[in-house]
């Protein structure tokens, strides 16, 4: 193959050391518009499992960089001077000069022709010239640009600032470094990389870079290689306490806003994108260097495996894109969480540490106990003082004891609502019993009804229940009965109207397909459908709003007789109440319309109404969708304000979900992908004011929930699916704890199976194989501290025991 390499870093020059090594008759040739000794950065970070697919590809480029790592196992966290330190890490970096000088080393050695200071020829004659043209020329790819028809590239400019530095302050490991300052809160992303110094990255929010200052260069144009020095000074003075004295070092360094890079295809024809100018991943979770020499590495592996360049590039496409777009996932978690960093700096500290290292939801609390016991009971230790009196230090956070309002819950799992579509005429049957009764039996300390329905024209289908006559109390007071009578749980009824989404087949017959027999008239803030296909509702009038708060208020009241211990508005998911709060679904041009303290109106008329029926000790809460997922809707941070007017209402809690008001919506879907909002909403009005908030949405396993609670993103987790896969789930995730306490009781009956039965494996006992027995050196804790060999100790060091951010494993 004739091969052309625009671009000579790292990812374009691992890739042409790879295809000559896997055949010598591949003519490779590269063009870097730089000097070979020019390079921009400090140091770079590498994974153990990056390392160990260098080693397996190339053992020289491996051999080399090897001799050049600076090597630790340790992240610290320093709060405003504060530190705490967590190990079991396992991080490898070096200069990425040094880096650099290998690969061009190695390149030269297997005879490939790199012309450097030398801009590459025009691509068009390239693609003629030569059997594969890669584009590995960065975040600016001038060859991306110019093919963006083919490619579909995305650029995404973020609201930090940062700027990249160096430091002649050797670090003994990962360094978060978190000040929270007069300007607002700033942060420093730091690492040795050799013996002579360390990577040092200030990050901040923009507002907070324009208040300290920052900006006075702004306008300011930098030639190639000058850096901002009025940065350096202000950075030097702000950071003086964390430097010990020690020089900020700089490599055309100046202030940047990151940019995530996405393409919806990765080649066109005889053009393949390579590393950054493919894709881009925040540095606070993954090294660009790192993700460009995989790609070089798969995409050398691919052309060799397939008979045609077009096979091989769409084997490359195939097999690295789903693995970039989860570290995507994870780094847009991670700089999200750093965007809003500020909203934290009231935390606990050992709260706040936590919060960091789980920020990207790949690091969960599981994960930190394998890495570092020690820490792990620390960060559940002080979670359980938080909760105070009845609180067991060696329990699980969602196994502590809370409430809601008044009522108090011997957990923090909720049987998440649920539509079930078995009612008949409203009437909740045995179906229902067993559903609900089986969650409570299960161990949730409370367990939610689905959407009970205040009046037949409020039905989503045929088969939904309501509590619009004594009939249907009753058979309420029944299920209500059993939870209490058989178990330690709690029971909620969630009162909804379906608005503009009734009328519909049963779900397994067609779910938001409109009923074209025996169907009834909906109606909504506005004549607008749900979508394509859907009923076009009745714009309501002020006696229709009228009537439905009466029914709201007749369906508490009866809620209350049934036995309920708590109600919840439902004023999510797009049904009448969501409808209100949506711009997308509300256009009204009176004073429940427009603004959005004018489509609160109704749904806080409707708030009021319930909260007045019900006793004063019991709990009212509301469900809200915290993001509508479509362009001109409702975003999270109309969520805090619709909060905000919930609590000032006197909502005991927030359960917060998101969309399903427009079937053209686009969510982001993904493990615990709803947490976030519950996050804002918690920091920035819930928690301020003493409300409860309930993380919902895909948390399926007992180490997310507790990752969640520990780092203070929401105060309770809703579970929906996970139970009707496992009714028994919070019970089976007490015993995969090998706990036990009032927060996870058997019925009597059952107490025999709180074990988990042996498998084919449980019955071996494992020989001892180890002649000596370890002799207590601490393998958790690492530090790098070169010319006094491996010192496994972490007492000692500019930084005093600190935490991890896990999240950077990946790197």
């Amino acid at each position: 193959m004739r091969i052309a390499i625009v671009g000579g870093g790292p990812g374009g020059l691992y890739l042409a050391a790879l295809m000559k090594q896997l055949d010598a008759g591949h003519e490779v040739t590269v063009w870097e518009r730089n000097a070979p000794d020019d390079t921009f950065g400090f140091g770079v970070v590498f994974s153990d499992e990056t390392l160990g697919g260098i080693e397996s590809a190339d053992t020289a480029i491996y051999g080399a960089m090897e001799r050049q790592f600076a090597r630790w196992t340790d992240i610290d966290v320093a709060i405003d001077g504060q530190s705490s330190t967590i190990g079991g890490q396992g991080f490898a970096a070096m200069s990425r000069k040094e880096l650099l000088r290998i690969l061009q080393a190695r390149v030269a050695e297997l005879g490939v022709t790199v012309h450097y200071r030398t801009e590459a020829p025009d691509t068009d004659r390239l693609r003629e010239e030569h059997d594969l043209v890669v584009a590995s020329d960065g975040l600016n790819s001038q060859v991306r640009t110019r093919y963006a028809d083919a490619f579909g590239p995305s650029l995404d400019r973020r609201h930090n600032k940062y700027i990249w530095f160096g430091t002649d302050l050797v670090f003994e490991a990962f360094q978060f470094i978190v000040r929270n300052t007069e300007f607002g809160t700033m942060q420093i992303h730091g690492y040795p990389y050799s013996d002579k110094g360390s990577t040092f990255i200030v990050e901040m929010h923009e507002d907070v870079w324009r208040r300290a200052g920052f900006d006075r260069t702004e306008d300011e144009v930098f030639p190639p290689g000058v850096s901002d020095e009025y940065a350096v000074e202000r950075v030097a003075e702000i950071f003086a306490e964390d430097l010990h004295g020690h020089r900020i070092l700089t490599n055309n360094s100046k202030w940047l806003s990151f940019t995530t890079v996405r393409n919806e295809s990765w080649h066109d024809g005889n053009v393949v994108l390579l590393g950054d100018a493919a894709h881009t991943a925040h540095f606070s979770i993954g090294s660009g260097t790192k993700l460009a020499m995989e790609d070089a590495l798969a995409l050398a592996a691919c052309l060799h495996e397939h008979p045609s360049v077009d096979t091989a590039l769409e084997a490359y496409q195939q097999e690295r894109k789903p693995v970039v777009e989860s570290t995507q996932r994870a780094a847009q978690a991670s700089l999200e969480w750093f965007e809003n960093i500020g909203m934290y700096a009231d935390q606990d500290p050992d709260e706040f540490v936590f919060n960091l290292l789980t920020r990207s939801r790949r690091i969960t609390f599981e994960n930190l106990k394998d890495r570092d016991k020690d820490f792990a009971a620390r960060i559940q230790g002080a979670f359980a003082r938080q909760v105070g009196v009845g609180a067991d230090e060696s329990a699980p956070a969602m196994f502590q004891p809370t409430r809601i309002g008044a009522l108090e819950l011997k957990n923090r799992i909720i049987l998440s609502p649920m539509d079930m579509y078995s009612a008949v005429d409203g009437v909740p049957g045995e179906f229902h019993l067993v559903h609900l009764g089986s969650k409570a039996l299960g161990g949730a300390g409370l367990v939610m009804s689905e959407m009970v329905c205040v009046s037949p024209e409020g039905r989503i289908t045929r088969g939904c229940p309501g509590l619009w006559n004594d009939d249907q109390r009753d058979a309420w007071a029944r299920v209500t009965t059993f939870v209490h009578d058989h178990s330690t749980g709690r029971i909620g009824l969630q009162l909804g109207h379906s608005g503009r989404k009734g009328s519909t087949k049963l779900m397994w017959e067609g779910m938001d397909e409109p009923l074209t027999e025996d169907n009834w008239e909906v109606v909504g803030p506005s004549a607008l459908p749900y979508g394509e296909g859907c009923h076009v509702p009745r714009e309501m009038t002020r006696a229709d709003m009228d009537q439905v708060v009466a029914d709201f208020r007749e369906a508490a009241r009866r809620g209350v007789e049934a036995g309920f211990d708590l109600v919840e508005v439902h004023a999510a998911h797009g049904y009448l109440l969501s409808s209100f709060l949506s711009p997308v679904s509300n256009v009204r041009t009176d004073e429940y319309g427009g603004s959005l303290e004018n489509r609160l109106r109704f749904p806080l008329e409707v708030f009021d109404a319930v909260s007045g029926a019900v006793p004063g000790d019991m709990p009212v809460t509301v469900r809200i969708s915290a993001t509508d997922w479509m362009p001109d809707g409702n975003t999270e941070h109309d969520a805090v304000e619709i909060a905000r007017a919930f609590i000032e209402h006197g909502a005991a809690a927030i359960d917060v979900s998101s969309g399903q008001v427009s079937k053209d919506e686009k969510p982001a879907f993904g493990r615990s992908y709803q947490t976030p909002f519950a996050d804002r909403i918690r920091h920035e009005v819930a928690r301020p004011a003493g409300v409860a908030v309930i993380a919902v949405g895909a948390i399926s396993s007992h180490d997310d929930v507790n990752s969640i609670l520990l780092a203070g993103r929401a105060d309770l987790c809703a579970l929906g699916r996970t139970h009707l896969y496992d009714p028994m789930w919070t019970l089976h995730a007490a015993a995969e704890q090998d706990h036990a306490g009032p927060g996870a009781q058997w019925p009597v009956q059952w107490a025999a199976g709180r074990r988990r039965p042996p498998t084919s494996r449980t019955d071996k006992v494992p020989p001892r194989l180890a002649l000596l027995r370890d002799g207590g050196t601490d393998d958790v804790h690492l530090r790098w501290r070169p010319g006094q060999g491996e010192d496994r100790s972490s007492d000692a060091g500019p930084v005093t025991p600190a935490t991890t951010a896990p999240d950077t494993v990946s790197v």
